[in-house]
């Protein structure tokens, strides 16, 4: 009756409640110990059979493996020795163009695979501008008078093309940037491999220290691929936010009516009440700009003859001169003004050595100067920011939010105001 059970792992019912407990367990023990049995039986023979098939495919792959070599005419096995058959190029000439080779072939692979990269990037870049541009023009669009519609959708057009036009300016830049890197990556590969070889040839015992160059060189690439694409993060960010906060308001600007008179009035700022004057501008002959600031006179003509036409030192769309705008000062007189101020203090200066001005700034440790190139139709940063921007304000109003340079984090928080009265800046608004 057991064998009969433990075979159809079954008992009756009825003969289950005939046993007692302690023959319950007995059974129900030897039921699991059959099932273990079998598992086990199971188990062996799969794995048996798993082994038998993977010994039958090595030895078939073994069989199927066959060496035949190439004979000659006579009937010997062919032999080339590459460089000394004739009409052969020297070995050391077809060593060189095999690694010239390689090292084009890797710097095309990199150079495709970057350029991919930077094309997504600025495919990217310029499609969001655009749809922002597009939303930001639709949701102005309630506040157009009927008869500035047709002004408003000619606005949206042109910079629709100038945003198409500056995409397809950055991708040639791209393309060319990207060639260049091809060409000089090839160059490096070629010459690593070249050293690799002669190291090789010349000395054994040189083979650990090309390892490190090596090395040290892929760190190297690594770095300043790091520092590149950083860079162009910090450049797509900064580019966007100056075509939302330039260009966009401006566009803003022009359909609320917003306007400059051509004889506004200027508040001079400062802690000392002034009155508002009115700035009379006589007719003067037209003068030619020199290259670069000679004297303090011509200064201050540069200054009433160009800047004050744009507005530069005013608060956005008042006639009141910005707090943080100062004359013709030193930069020691500049440090003496922020020297009691905390980090992201700040004031503009106009600069005696560029036409444009000086940023200084207050950090932790001591003071920054940048200077601002306004020799054009634009202002920006020389050397740390890309971004133009059409006012010496908006430049100002930008940095507030967004920092100067990515290794110094610098936000224009706090402007420094005058201490002087009348301030530093009276005589340019005489």
């Amino acid at each position: 009756m057991l064998q009969h059970i433990l075979r159809d792992m079954y008992i009756d019912p009825e003969l289950l409640a005939e046993l007692n407990e302690e023959q319950k367990h007995i059974l129900f023990y030897k039921m699991r110990e059959e099932q273990l049995r079998r598992w086990r039986e199971r188990e062996e023979k799969e794995q048996s059979e798993e082994a038998e098939l993977k010994r039958t495919a090595r030895l078939k792959q073994s069989n199927d493996k066959r060496v035949q070599w190439l004979r000659g005419s006579d009937g010997e096995i062919w032999v080339w020795i590459m460089g000394d058959s004739p009409g052969d190029k020297p070995y050391e000439q077809i060593s060189e163009e095999l690694m010239a080779e390689r090292a084009r072939q890797q710097a095309q692979k990199e150079a495709e695979e970057l350029w991919k990269q930077k094309e997504a990037e600025i495919t990217k870049k310029f499609r969001d501008a655009m749809a922002k541009e597009k939303a930001k023009i639709v949701a102005e669009k309630w506040k157009i008078e009927t008869e500035d519609r047709k002004a408003a959708k000619l606005m949206e057009e042109k910079i629709q093309e100038e945003l198409k036009k500056r995409e397809e300016e950055e991708r040639q830049r791209g393309e060319e940037q990207i060639r260049q890197q091809e060409e000089l990556r090839a160059k490096e590969l070629y010459l690593s491999l070249k050293q690799a070889q002669q190291h090789s040839q010349h000395n054994e015992c040189e083979d650990q220290e090309w390892k490190e160059q090596l090395r040290r060189s892929k760190a190297a690439d690594e770095e300043r691929s790091h520092k590149a694409r950083r860079a162009r993060d910090e450049y797509r960010r900064q580019s966007l936010r100056a075509i939302q906060k330039g260009k966009v308001a401006d566009l803003s600007n022009l359909f609320k009516g917003t306007s400059l008179n051509n004889e506004p009035e200027i508040k001079l700022n400062s802690n000392y009440p002034r009155p508002l004057m009115t700035l009379t501008t006589p007719a003067r002959k037209a003068w030619e700009r020199p290259s670069r600031p000679i004297s303090r006179e011509i200064l201050i003509r540069w200054f009433k003859e160009e800047q004050l036409p744009r507005r530069a030192g005013f608060e956005r769309n008042t006639r009141a001169v910005a707090p943080w705008f100062h004359g013709i000062i030193s930069r020691q007189e500049a440090e003496e003004l922020l020297m009691n101020k905390s980090e992201g203090a700040f004031l503009v200066r106009v600069s005696e050595k560029i036409w444009g001005y000086t940023l200084s700034y207050r950090q932790q440790s001591g003071f920054k100067h940048f200077l601002v190139d306004a020799s054009g139709d634009f202002y920006s940063f020389l050397g740390v920011d890309p971004n133009r921007h059409a006012t010496l304000t908006d430049l100002i109003d930008f940095h507030k939010e967004e920092i100067i340079t990515s290794s110094g984090g610098e936000l224009l928080l706090e402007p420094c105001g005058q201490r002087k009265n009348p301030p530093d800046y009276s005589y340019l608004f005489e």
